[in-house]
């Protein structure tokens, strides 16, 4: 039963990611296409402004689980603003206090910093990468969800016939390469900023091999290929007295 709750879980998550999907590319194609503000927005607006900000204070959270890494940014005039980063490269590991940096600010948030050395990274407020991030936990989690509720599913109708047991477990372990196939797809297409297309280009032929590798495992165990046919030990004889 374990992985057939893992697999609601895992399909719950996967179809919400998928809804999100297309919003993402809209607000991403929004803030690509903004244009820049004129003079210093004073409420909440769709154009873009850089502002110069000083650092005040620089947290890395590194092994707190749940924080995320975050900053304190001072503009010449006013409140301090507070911004978190979902990771550490490339501005956010580098940040000192009392270092100067650009902060992009959109709809009254700051959704990039830029520093000295004209280096760029998101906020956690950014809408740059969104849409891949949403893709990327939908194949995985989708892929994994179906694999794993079809093999956890499957022992439950075909109890003691240990063949179907054995070829539920390919389906189960075929759809954790799944999953994690395409969450190894998202890291490389985030660390080489490959465009959006690249992840099911990339992901699609890869699961392609998978599932035909699992079509082949669960066949042979089906055919009892897979049993264990090594000799049962001998038990020793009595010797004539």
């Amino acid at each position: 039963m374990m992985w057939v709750l893992l697999a609601v879980v895992a399909l719950g998550i996967g179809v919400a990611s998928a809804f999100q999907i297309r919003g993402a590319l809209e607000r991403e194609r929004e803030y690509r296409g903004a244009p820049a503000c004129s003079a210093v927005p004073v409420e909440a607006s769709g154009c873009v402004w850089e502002q110069e900000f000083t650092v005040r204070r620089a947290a890395m959270n590194r092994g707190e689980r749940g924080e995320s890494p975050e900053a304190e940014l001072v503009p010449a005039s006013g409140e301090p603003w507070e911004v978190t980063f979902l990771r550490t490269e490339p501005v956010m590991s580098e940040m000192q206090p009392g270092e100067r940096v650009v902060g992009v600010i959109w709809h009254g948030r700051v959704v990039e910093v830029r520093d000295a050395e004209g280096r760029r990274q998101q906020t956690s407020e950014g809408p740059v990468g969104w849409p891949e991030d949403r893709l990327g936990g939908a194949l995985a989690c989708t892929s994994f969800g179906l694999a794993a509720l079809a093999g956890g599913l499957w022992p439950l109708f075909a109890r003691g016939r240990p063949r179907h047991a054995t070829a539920a477990k390919m389906v189960r372990w075929h759809g954790v390469a799944l999953g994690g196939t395409a969450i190894l797809t998202l890291w490389a297409q985030a660390a080489n900023e490959w465009p959006f297309w690249a992840l099911p280009a990339i992901w699609g032929p890869l699961a392609l091999l998978i599932l035909t590798s699992m079509t082949a495992f669960t066949l042979g165990a089906l055919r009892g290929d897979l049993d264990d046919d090594a000799p049962a030990p001998l038990e020793p004889r009595p010797q004539p007295s």
